[in-house]
């Protein structure tokens, strides 16, 4: 049997959850290999980029598509349930699920905008009085909105995330980006937890020269200005200049507008902020494919 689309995959995939537990995507790729009926060798099929499988890349396609559409949840790392919204999909005993399927739930069809939306913004952006832009910048556009894509799926599995991972994810974080001196020492420094939150304090360089105050709030609701007076207070206490907080929401412009004018350095990191970051730095993302963009050396072919 060939590798099915991804489309194909849904309904199975969907079926696969029904019984309500919660199932790693590993286990639910190899049940899913055993129903399509797939050979050793169309499991070892690659994408072009030789990264990943094409099944493997449609399943998640397929898993992707239908956590938009409300049908399945993560329910921690690699994990995944059928939602009551799903239960009730394969209660109407639907032949096939797929795209046109979908956008009969609202979440899928803002999914679905929001992507036409940046596509429609890149396609006007490629025609600039009438001349193509170059493959490079082509490509410059298409990796953006993958990253974009990615931040949001990103913050979602973030959110999750008990307080105790997040603690470590914070702790991953920052000394990726150079703080902390040693993992011990950062872990030592932030291993508190209280108000879903972490309260401490971490070296701003590897030789401990400056202390900089952490606060990082695991919210759905905008953080608000008397948040950040409050840890400007706690900061003045302390007689520390230097602050970082994190949270998973947002900031209201008051707080940002009273964070600008203090004397004490507090710097904001929301949840877009802070998925791009963990992007940048490596943490809880991991590399599918890499391309490489060359062009001729016109010194090697010199002959002077």
């Amino acid at each position: 049997m060939a590798i099915p689309d991804f489309q194909s995959i849904m309904l199975p995939l969907l079926r696969y959850l029904s019984d309500e537990k919660e199932h790693h995507m590993l286990d639910v790729h190899d049940a899913l290999a055993k129903e399509f009926g797939l050979t050793e060798e169309e499991l070892k099929e690659l994408l072009p980029s030789g990264q990943d499988s094409v099944f493997r890349n449609r399943v998640g396609w397929a898993r992707t598509y239908l956590k938009k559409a409300g049908l399945i949840e993560p329910t921690r790392r690699g994990y995944y349930k059928i939602t009551e919204r799903g239960k009730k999909v394969l209660e109407e005993k639907p032949s096939k699920i797929d795209i046109k399927y979908l956008t009969r739930f609202p979440e899928f069809i803002e999914f679905r905008e929001t992507r036409r939306e940046r596509e429609k913004a890149s396609e006007n952006e490629i025609i600039d009085q009438s001349n193509l832009l170059s493959p490079e910048e082509t490509i410059e556009r298409a990796y953006q909105a993958m990253i974009k894509d990615l931040a949001e799926e990103l913050l979602q599995y973030v959110k999750k995330c008990s307080p105790a991972f997040f603690e470590k994810l914070v702790v991953d974080l920052l000394l990726s980006m150079g703080y902390g001196g040693t993992k011990k020492d950062a872990g030592e420094a932030i291993g508190r937890s209280g108000d879903e939150g972490i309260d401490g304090i971490i070296k701003e360089d590897r030789l401990g020269l400056d202390i900089v105050y952490i606060q990082a709030k695991r919210w759905e609701n905008p953080v608000s200005r008397p948040e950040i007076q409050k840890f400007a207070g706690a900061l003045q206490g302390q007689r520390a200049k230097k602050g970082i907080f994190i949270t998973t929401s947002s900031f209201t412009k008051e707080a940002r507008d009273y964070a600008e004018k203090i004397d004490s350095k507090i710097v904001l990191i929301d949840g877009e902020k802070l998925a791009e970051l963990m992007i940048e730095h490596n943490i809880g993302v991991s590399l599918v494919s890499s391309y490489q963009i060359k062009k001729i050396d016109q010194d090697y072919f010199s002959e002077e």
